[in-house]
């Protein structure tokens, strides 16, 4: 037996030299170094497409398995032919660079390798999670509350949409909502589309999510929401949820959180904020006034892997509703919940999920957090926000850029750019038809040669053609170089169109 065992403890260990190369290799690799040396050893991305990637990948799974110099060679590859998203020219999406205190936090997440179910195998983290949520609760401003870490701000959008559900009638828990009227549910014009594939999966239906118009910011009109309300219920259906976002996902409005409550409140409504993306500046005493009016708000989503660079995944669900998470979600089964075990199960978080397994996602939060301090969290929302307005101004007093925008509320930045063969021609009737293809042109090669990943896309609600989207946030640290540097490379890939 001792022969079979040692055998098995020996395979069980064949992975660690590989796990120490590939450590070496992102070490030395300074993917994730000060921005100066990633642009200077690395593109933005290696780009290949999909059938000649491929063909550079062995997609293969053999009987036999690889050598150790094969998997080495494969992960050189992983990394050579990834996006760089470290990179100060990554600014297509709503997440950019990791923070190395966070990245430490999700390594050592990684290799102890638990379930945040029960404090019996979690310890440290259900501790270090409960801590974690009544600070940002504090931030909040709410005087009591509790919440959840979820994978991802749709998971979490969704959770509040439960919430609503529940706090309406808590028989749909039991008995389901097929015997009650239609269910529906308020978004603005401008929202993500989390809330509706929280009503596709909830079972109320994409046609139950009524969406509200916005104002020339993008943010969502009070009264056109109470006439909203006020319409549904003539109808006979009833209102339940208004999603309020808090960072619009491409022109990054803040909705006006103070009159929606009060329209909730008149019709006692679940508010519900989207603040996945701009929920970041509730570390900055700058910017925070930007949330005012959170507080009145009954729940909230914050996704720390956005703005704030905490590793992919790190969002918190947070509610003003003492308990409720446990009364909505609760099944006690009796496997992994003893009321009678060793410990006070009052730190058991599992039934508080609409999981089982359920990653840990705090240690990341926590180490950045503790690292960094509130004056480092906040020192880099500000750094961000001035970045943003800087590349704002850029984008005015440049020839050939139009914002989309007189002003920007969060750091989206979104703006035309006008090649020279289209200036002075706005008045003919094919310009914005033409003006449609330049962002995907440019786009493309920059990406193919690359040096920078933008995004770009159209707004049908208000029949705007693609324009650029830039996304500016707290890690890496930006500067104003490279501010200058979009406007110069947009330019570059622009000029011949």
């Amino acid at each position: 037996m001792g022969n079979v065992s040692g055998q098995v403890e020996d395979r069980n260990m064949e992975g660690l030299p590989l796990l120490h190369e590939v450590t070496k290799m992102i070490l030395d690799s300074d993917i994730i170094e000060d921005p100066k040396i990633v642009t200077a050893k690395h593109k933005v991305t290696e780009f290949r497409q999909p059938k000649d990637l491929e063909k550079i990948f062995d997609l293969t799974i053999e009987d036999e398995p690889a050598t150790h110099e094969a998997m080495v060679k494969l992960c050189q590859d992983v990394l050579k032919y990834s996006v760089k998203t470290c990179h100060p020219m990554f600014v297509s999406r709503l997440y950019q660079g990791v923070d190395g205190y966070g990245l430490a936090g999700a390594w050592l997440t990684e290799a102890l390798n638990t379930n945040q179910t029960t404090y019996e195998v979690a310890p440290v983290f259900v501790l270090l999670e409960k801590a974690l949520l009544d600070g940002m609760i504090q931030l909040v401003g709410w005087e009591d509350g509790e919440g959840i870490f979820c994978p991802g701000g749709s998971m979490a959008n969704m959770y509040g949409m439960s919430l609503g559900r529940y706090h309406v009638n808590p028989l749909v828990k039991t008995k389901g909502i097929r015997d009650l009227p239609p269910l529906v549910c308020f978004i603005s014009d401008e929202a993500h589309y989390s809330v509706k594939k929280g009503a596709l999966f909830l079972g109320l239906g994409t046609d139950n999510v009524i969406v509200v118009p916005t104002d020339s910011q993008g943010r969502m009109i009070p009264d056109e929401l109470e006439k909203a309300v006020v319409k549904s219920k003539s109808e006979g259906k009833v209102p339940f949820f208004v999603g309020a976002t808090c960072g619009t996902t491409v022109l990054g409005a803040y909705d006006p959180l103070k009159p929606l409550s009060d329209v909730c409140k008149r019709h006692n409504l679940w508010l519900h904020v989207d603040g996945a993306w701009g929920g970041a500046t509730i570390f900055s005493r700058t910017h925070r006034k930007l949330l005012e009016g959170v507080e009145r708000v009954d729940s909230i989503t914050i996704d720390l892997h956005k703005m704030s660079g905490v590793p992919f995944q790190c969002t918190v669900f947070l509610t003003r509703h003492k308990g409720i998470l446990y009364k909505c979600n609760a099944l006690h089964a009796e496997y992994l919940f003893q009321p009678d075990t060793y410990y006070d199960t009052h730190y058991d978080l599992g039934d508080e999920s609409i999981q089982c397994s359920r990653k840990v996602d705090c240690l990341k939060l926590w180490i950045t957090w503790k690292a960094r301090g509130n004056l480092g969290l906040e020192k880099q929302v500000d750094t961000a926000f001035s970045m943003a307005k800087y590349l704002a101004n850029k984008v005015r007093s440049t020839e050939g850029f139009i914002p989309v925008l007189p002003e920007f509320e969060c750091t989206n930045i979104c703006f035309w750019y006008v090649p020279p063969s289209l200036r002075g021609k706005e008045k003919e009737p094919d310009f914005w038809e033409k003006m449609a293809k330049v962002a995907p042109a440019i786009k493309g090669r920059a990406v193919k040669e690359g040096t920078m990943m933008i995004s770009y896309q159209p707004l049908k609600s208000r029949n705007w053609v693609n324009f650029f989207r830039v996304i500016v946030h707290c890690i890496p640290t930006i500067t104003e170089n490279y501010m200058d540097d979009i406007i110069t490379l947009i330019q570059k890939y622009g000029e011949d169109l």
